[in-house]
């Protein structure tokens, strides 16, 4: 069936196209009562639908935001992602989910994609140190959000950046560890070859490296260049952490930093494997602060994003009235992280309980 058309609704209206331009825009309040009824009416029944792309690029609004995250099977994305869904219906908008799995070459489609169908605010969860693959784009007048990204140096002065500051979160990690008396901690991650992976990494070193330790003599897995980022791999990438510290010839750790929950909570899970309890035999904190982390059995101690917060930030600026190329010069948010303890953190075993355990392990 052929698609009405504005003009038709007008003819059926008995008025110019104009005005039904008018009240599709919220432009009919020195209107006639009976002519808005007579444009309403020809709408039902006519089954009218307004072409938004259409309409955003005559009012400078955006209606539709496009969402590009890695993957909502970690389910710190699918949190995010319902927030901003939320955020988006509040602000009479809808949102247009895009998953890249980090991929650059998705990223990049993904973007054109959404701004070839008249998306003209996109929030990209990226972790990538340059912008360049998607500038072209920006140029054309995109108005970008990156979150969980802070501003990098070569960004346009249009993009907006949304994120915490991952270097806090990972000192907060690795101090709430040293003050419970652990010296050998472990961090634990899929690659961290990304801005916000990389930062929480720095912000562990800095506080081994404040509490007098060498980062070199931490029982690092150094298995993370090798695997992937993680996030649908992620709970797969700990349980291997585990089993490659716990059964190695290497010093073991009393405790770990793992780079996100489900990371942690797949680290979890190894430790049982070998007959291990987290808390008792190995602390274990994880990142972001998932639903599940306070449903584990123990409960996971982590660091908070304040999730609600950046999503409303992000939705703001994705459909802000400006922004794209000549826009005046994009801000940068970065929200202080929260350390959230749980009982699968406590101060280590003594020596020779500690001792007595790995005996036993390294026996099986």
């Amino acid at each position: 069936m052929a698609k009405v058309t504005i003009q038709q609704v007008a003819k059926a209206a008995g008025v110019s196209p104009s005005t039904v331009s008018n009240v599709l825009n919220g432009r009919s309040d020195r209107m006639v009562p009976a002519t808005r009824e007579r444009i309403d009416k020809a709408i039902a029944e006519l089954g009218y639908r307004p072409n938004r792309a259409a309409r955003q690029l005559r009012n400078g609004r955006t209606q539709t935001i496009g969402l590009v995250v890695p993957s909502v099977g970690n389910p710190f994305w699918g949190a995010f992602a319902r927030e901003i869904e939320v955020a988006a219906v509040a602000a009479g908008s809808s949102v247009l989910l895009c998953n890249s799995e980090r991929n650059p070459d998705r990223e990049r489609r993904y973007v054109e994609e959404l701004w070839e169908d008249g998306v003209r605010g996109i929030i990209l969860c990226t972790s990538l140190a340059s912008l360049d693959y998607i500038s072209h784009v920006i140029d054309e007048g995109l108005q970008l959000v990156t979150f969980d990204r802070p501003a990098q140096p070569g960004d346009p002065e249009s993009v907006v950046s949304v994120s915490i500051d991952n270097h806090v979160g990972g000192y907060l990690a690795a101090s709430h560890l040293l003050e419970l008396g652990h010296t050998q901690i472990a961090f634990v991650s899929g690659s961290i070859q990304s801005v916000n992976r990389a930062a929480r990494y720095r912000g562990f070193c800095s506080a081994i490296e404040e509490a007098g330790l060498s980062v070199g003599d931490m029982p690092m897995w150094t298995g993370f260049e090798a695997l992937p980022f993680g996030d649908v791999e992620a709970a797969e990438v700990g349980r291997k952490a585990a089993h490659d510290l716990f059964t190695g010839d290497g010093v073991r750790p009393t405790a770990v930093v793992a780079i996100n929950d489900m990371t942690a909570l797949g680290f979890c899970r190894g430790l049982r494997d070998l007959g291990l309890t987290v808390g008792e035999d190995v602390s274990i904190i994880g990142f972001d602060d998932i639903v599940l982390a306070d449903l584990y059995d123990p409960p996971l101690t982590s660091i908070r994003q304040p999730i609600k917060r950046m999503a409303t930030l992000a939705m703001e600026e994705a459909v802000s009235q400006d922004g794209g190329a000549g826009s005046e010069v994009g801000r940068s948010v970065l929200l202080r992280p929260q350390l959230v303890v749980r009982e699968s953190t406590r101060a280590p075993k003594p020596a020779k309980k500690r001792d007595a355990v790995n005996t036993t392990e390294s026996a099986r």
